[in-house]
């Protein structure tokens, strides 16, 4: 064997992918086996439900309270409790981390179908 010195490379193909507002390192395959739990996605949808609890129960009368105690724009407030509306199935794929990929806080804030079959044809059909 020769004393010279020998360089072993080795190649990782890797993606910068973000998630919950970091940037993860993603290898190929490795997205089929992880879950992909977007913590900021699934923050919306639990910050929804628990407005509108908080709404249900009295504790707001209205959404303009609720927006002054949680010192936020009433408008946001309006578009977060849409997602309360959301078919269960996308609400468990949230939580699952099963959401379609590119999914983000701001895709689930655009305007949606009320009913929860054409949900899932017009926009989750990738679940």
């Amino acid at each position: 064997m020769s004393d010279a010195t020998q360089t072993l490379t080795v190649v990782i193909p890797l993606r910068v992918k973000p998630r919950g507002g970091r940037k993860t390192m993603v290898t190929p395959g490795v997205l089929a086996l992880e879950r992909r739990q977007d913590i900021t996605l699934i923050k919306a949808v639990a910050r929804a439900f628990r407005w509108r609890r908080m709404l249900e129960s009295g504790r707001f009368g209205t959404i303009n309270e609720l927006a002054a105690a949680e010192k936020i724009n009433s408008s946001y407030v309006s578009r977060v409790l849409r997602l309360t509306l959301l078919a269960p199935y996308i609400v468990e794929a949230i939580l699952d981390g099963r959401q379609p990929e590119g999914m983000t806080v701001a895709v689930l804030l655009e305007p949606f179908p009320v009913g929860w079959r054409e949900q899932i044809e017009a926009r989750f059909h990738r679940l």
